[in-house]
């Protein structure tokens, strides 16, 4: 199963990360998402649990619990929804509107 954990202390590494929930089973992966401008952390990330029944416990057992000072949001990830065609910053290269005109 793959949880979002939310509210995360900016100095937590992956490891702090992975660590808390390895308490309650196997963790097959972790990642904290960095913002690519400032190479600092966006106070979220992801875990990976093979195993459901403990993946469900951690969210359970974590959600609203304190970790390093901050209490941090656990939940079951949801899959990005298709709504969202934004492509950064700029507007994916758009131009002015210009009106055609008829060339014969």
């Amino acid at each position: 199963m793959n949880i979002y954990v939310g509210n995360l202390p900016y100095g937590l590494t992956e490891d702090d990360l992975k660590n808390a929930f390895a308490t309650f089973g196997e963790v097959a992966g972790v990642k904290i998402i960095i913002d690519q401008m400032t190479g600092k952390s966006k106070g979220f990330g992801f875990v990976e649990m093979e195993n459901d029944e403990q993946a469900q416990q951690a969210i359970d057992s974590l959600n609203g619990s304190e970790l390093s000072g901050r209490n941090i949001v656990v939940n079951k990830s949801r899959p990005k929804t298709g709504g969202d065609n934004r492509r950064g910053p700029g507007g994916g290269g758009s131009r002015p509107h210009r009106p055609r005109t008829n060339r014969f």
